[in-house]
């Protein structure tokens, strides 16, 4: 069969339903300045689906940064790989105040977190070593993991007992192939909102030889005293090997970092592939990464701004018996029972009728009958909208409860 022809037949779960879903379910265009409120199919609708926690993305000090970077550098400078051409004084600076702010010894920059995280695990294990990793992890590190050649196994989500097993099986490998063991979670899992059981699991080292590698990419910059993290926030920064976090959340921008000690980063730095062969960050996202960071560290009234916003939202989705999981982050999923039709009617009533703009979440994601709302919230949303939101919701579930989105339309019919 012609490969054209076979990917033509099975388009994936998603690419399936392109020609009536794009650009409304999949792929929305949203329009006008980033914020809480942003236009989209010609109507305001408040945004609860950008990572702009802090609202960094659109702050005038931050625009003005990267407007006057852009200016001064272009995005061509620097050009090639870093350990080529292009590396920098302000590549270097930005690394160690990263480092020093996660209370890390030293700090290597990356161009994308996917790609970094993706890159990494290629590289810091080989066939004769373990991987031990969370199911729940997010994709970059089980498409990392699935790039291992050695053995690999994944634990029950946030489940201690079932990462102590999964670490003994390791244990029995590593002793007979002279290899090592990689345990790999996460400070926040960005569908459900829990934080991972970091204190807990890096306990088990006591018992067990392994190191920690964490992406905190939704914990960076909200939660912990200083913002450095879910290992600040539970007291065990110090347990963390490896700390990973990206700037697409918190600082509303491109780019993520790994940090540790000067001999791990090191490590990272003259064998990770994605950066050996990659050009170097531009200039202006360097440039405004620093002034980001600068920012998070010097106003505290941007996490507590953004602290007042989760309460309010979690604490009113709570009064009202609205299902939120264990969520102890800014990640606010609500859960609901429903079919994937009646899923996409709720989605549009509530964008078309209620002017609210949330992701959903549905199968193959998550099991059939469930349909899962998850909200970010920021710095930049106000109580209004948090209100509005609260009735919204309110209403969109008694539709749901009494069969209303039962009915399926012509434009929602392709998501049966």
């Amino acid at each position: 069969m012609d490969l054209f022809e076979k990917l033509e037949k099975n388009m994936g779960p998603l690419g399936e339903y392109a020609d009536s879903s794009e650009g409304y379910y999949i792929f929305p265009k949203l329009e006008g300045e980033l914020g809480s409120r942003m236009q989209f199919a010609g109507s305001e609708v408040i945004m609860w689906s950008v990572n702009n926690y802090l609202g960094l993305g659109n702050h005038p000090s931050v625009r003005k940064v990267d407007e006057q970077a852009s200016k001064d550098w272009g995005l061509a400078y620097p050009m090639g790989s870093r350990m080529m051409s292009g590396d920098t004084v302000y590549h270097e600076k930005l690394e160690q105040d990263l480092a020093d702010f996660v209370m890390k010894e030293s700090a290597v920059l990356v161009n994308f977190g996917y790609q970094g995280m993706l890159s990494a695990i290629d590289c810091l294990v080989d066939r004769h070593d373990v991987i031990v990793y969370d199911s729940d992890c997010h994709a970059c590190i089980v498409d990392g993991v699935r790039l291992h050649q050695g053995k690999r196994f994944a634990y029950q989500h946030n489940n201690v007992e079932s990462a102590d097993k999964m670490l003994e099986r390791a244990v029995k490998i590593v002793d007979k192939t002279g290899g090592s063991i990689l345990l790999i979670t996460e400070g926040v899992y960005g569908m459900r909102g829990q934080q991972g059981k970091l204190k807990e699991i890096i306990a088990l080292k006591e018992k067990y030889n392994f190191r920690i590698l964490v992406d905190d990419a939704h914990g960076f910059g909200t939660l912990g005293a200083t913002g450095a993290g879910a290992g600040e926030e539970q007291g065990v920064q110090d347990g963390i090997d490896i700390y990973f976090a990206t700037f697409a959340k918190s600082m509303a921008s491109i780019g993520a970092f790994f940090a540790g000690d000067k001999m791990m980063i090191r490590y990272l730095k003259y064998n990770m592939r994605s950066q050996m062969f990659a050009k170097s960050l531009p200039m202006p996202l360097v440039v405004g990464n620093q002034k980001r960071l600068d920012m998070l560290k010097s106003m505290p009234e941007l996490k507590d701004n953004l602290w007042k916003i989760v309460d309010a939202l979690q604490t009113g989705l709570k009064e009202q018996d609205f299902d939120i999981g264990g969520t102890n982050s800014c990640v606010t999923p609500v859960f609901m029972k429903g079919s994937v039709a009646e899923a996409t009617q709720l989605v549009y009533d509530l964008r078309e009728n209620f002017h609210i703009f949330c992701s959903i979440v549905v199968y193959p994601v998550i099991p059939k009958g469930i349909i899962l709302l998850r909200l970010i919230p920021t710095a930049a949303h106000t109580m209004d909208d948090v209100n509005r939101t609260l009735t919204a919701f309110s209403a969109v579930r008694k539709k749901l409860n009494e069969g209303e989105y039962q009915q399926i339309d012509a434009q929602v019919k392709a998501w049966k």
